[in-house]
């Protein structure tokens, strides 16, 4: 995954109202959450609701399904792992192997 990816993401889910509709869309599971339903949630216009959904699509965080008069936002949960297998892979890669951190020591 390329580090630009994964900024944006985390960018988009740095913003605390993008972050509760995230938390809101992949609770909702695979079936998705209603647009409608997210706004009466929130209690925000759907003007600004509207605006934070097309950030977390843009990310490639949220999907929508149109159906019938019915938007449901979906959770991208591989773009998620993604997200999370980049930042674990990352996780101690410039410690030597077997070498144990020192608390309260930094290496110089």
């Amino acid at each position: 995954m390329e580090i630009d990816t994964v900024a944006k993401t985390l960018k988009e889910l740095g913003h605390p109202t993008r972050l509760t509709i995230y938390n809101k869309v992949i609770r909702a599971g695979f079936q998705g959450i209603a647009v409608g339903s997210l706004q009466e949630s929130l209690g925000i216009p759907g003007s600004t609701l509207s605006h934070h959904i097309a950030s977390l699509a843009s990310a490639g965080l949220i999907s929508q399904r149109r159906e019938g008069r019915t938007l449901f936002c979906v959770a991208e949960f591989t773009q998620l792992e993604s997200v999370i297998v980049f930042l674990q892979n990352e996780c101690c890669a410039d410690q030597a192997c077997g070498e144990k951190p020192v608390i309260g020591k930094t290496n110089v």
